[in-house]
Order: C-alpha cells, then structure tokens, then sequence
C-alpha cells in the first residue's frame, strides 16, 4: 500500500512537472480539455433536443441502474462485504501495527549539539569583554602595521547585534579551548574613514564607502593579547596559529574569515547578511 501511495505521488508530481515546465504539455492538455469540452457540449445539446421525454429516460435509466446495484449487493452481500475487507484491512493493520507518522529519514535528530553554539541559538546574551587601555593601540609596532589604528571605533554597541553575538561567542572559544585572549582592532568603520583608508593604496584596503561590511556593523578586524601586549604580525607563530583557529571557529558560527582571500586579511571577519549591501 505504501509502495502505491509513493507511486501515484511520483506519477502526479511527473504529470505537474510535464505541465509546469513543458510548453508541449501544457498545449496537448489544453487539446485534451477542449475535445471534452466539445463532446459534452454536443451531448448536452442532444439532451436538450430530446426535450423532456429525454430527461425522463435518463432519470428511469438511472433508477434502474441504482436498483440493478442494489439487488446485486443484496444477492452478493457475503462477496461485497469480502471485497471491502480486502480492500481496508491491510492498510489498517498497517497503521496499527506502527507509531511512526513519517518517514524514517525525516526523524528528529539526536546527535548532540555543540553547547555554546545552542547557547547563542537558544537566545544567551554574551557580554563585551573589558576594553583594554588605549595605549595598546597606540604604541609604535602597533602603527607600523595599522596606520591610524588609535582612532578606530572599538566600540561594541556599533556592531550589528546578531554578528556581535557571533563575534563574542568566537572570541570564548578562542579563550576557554584554545588559550588566545583577542580584542578588536577595528569594528564599525564610516563611510568618510573607509574612503580615507581606501585612498592610502591597495596594501590598506580596496573597498570604498559602502563597499565594506564595515559600514553596516557586520565586520571587524581583530588580533590577539599576549602580556598585555597587542600581537598582529603574522611573522609571530604564536599569532600565527591563533589566525589559523580563528578562522576556523568563526567559519563554525557562520561567518566569513579574511584570511581565506587572495588579499589575506587573517584577522578580518564578517556576516554576509542578505539584502544589506546593494551591490
């Protein structure tokens, strides 16, 4: 009976399949109704010609036909009532004989979820880490590699609230598994800055106003805590590493990882959220 069920479905979504995609279909149909159409069209006409007499043999030929009916299930009630058996039985013992409602691939899962992931699904707020002093962007290391880092916004409430979320989960993985204390470097950026950045070469950035995540809150480029000390060079293995894991546990949570471009950016990450960024 399943095995029926699951035939006439395939045959029904092939014949809608036929008609949806296949002009040809659609056209013998469109025949096939039309030649229907027409020979009822002639026998209600003929119908109608014969007048009453015509209506009053239709109604005793089909009086006659329910009554033939009824004298054979009268005659034959034993093989009528065997036939119905026949026919209800199996898919009743059937369902019966099973509690499942579905098929067994569409079953609820049950492997286990990653548990700060089913936090942050589940609606945990994480909060901001505490800020570390402005001098550790300010040093000269520090604007060797980033011009102009001192005067970023750093600030947390900028970012867009469901790539913050993200962000923060990224950065206790980073702690609690891997040892790596991390800070932004850089979140929410404006338009007026990233056309400044874009205009100091292509070794800064490429993207113009509008062009960068950034804009939108949905970007920030982040580096790692040593000793207090802020450690961005990749030339550092430690650091290094720390990239390598990063990108991994924020391409787990969703988001793309800089470090995975022809232009490697190791410590930018983004959420590509649909409809945001007219391109």
């Amino acid at each position: 009976m399943f095995l029926l069920v699951v035939a006439l479905y395939f045959f029904l979504a092939c014949l809608i399949s036929w008609l949806v995609l296949f002009p040809a279909g659609r056209d013998t149909a469109l025949d096939l109704l039309a030649k229907v159409e027409s020979r009822l069209s002639r026998r209600a006409g003929a119908i109608a010609r014969r007048g009453n007499d015509g209506v009053a043999a239709l109604r005793q030929s089909s009086s006659t036909s329910l009554r033939g009916i009824a004298g054979f299930l009268r005659r034959h009630y034993l093989l009528a009532l065997g036939g119905a058996a026949v026919i209800c039985l199996p898919p009743l013992l059937a369902l019966m004989a099973s509690n499942k409602t579905m098929l067994g691939g569409y079953e609820v899962s049950v492997r286990e979820m990653n548990g700060q992931v089913k936090d942050l699904l589940q609606g945990e707020q994480l909060v901001p880490p505490s800020a570390p002093p402005p001098l550790v962007f300010a040093t000269q290391e520090v604007a060797q590699l980033r011009p102009m880092l001192a005067s970023a916004s750093r600030n947390w409430d900028l970012l867009n609230p469901a790539y913050a979320q993200r962000l923060l989960l990224v950065f206790k993985i980073m702690k609690e598994q891997h040892g790596y204390d991390m800070a932004i470097l850089e979140g929410y950026r404006s338009p007026e800055r990233q056309n400044m950045l874009a205009g100091m070469g292509s070794n800064v950035t490429n993207a113009a106003a509008f062009q960068s995540w950034h804009q939108y809150g949905l970007a920030a480029d982040c580096a790692f805590l040593r000793d207090g000390k802020l450690v961005i060079s990749e030339k550092d293995a430690w650091a290094m590493r720390g990239y390598r894991l990063y990108g991994e546990v924020a391409a787990s949570v969703g988001m793309t990882w800089g470090g995975n471009w022809k232009m490697m950016d190791f410590g930018h990450t983004e959420l590509r959220l649909p409809g945001v960024m007219k391109r």
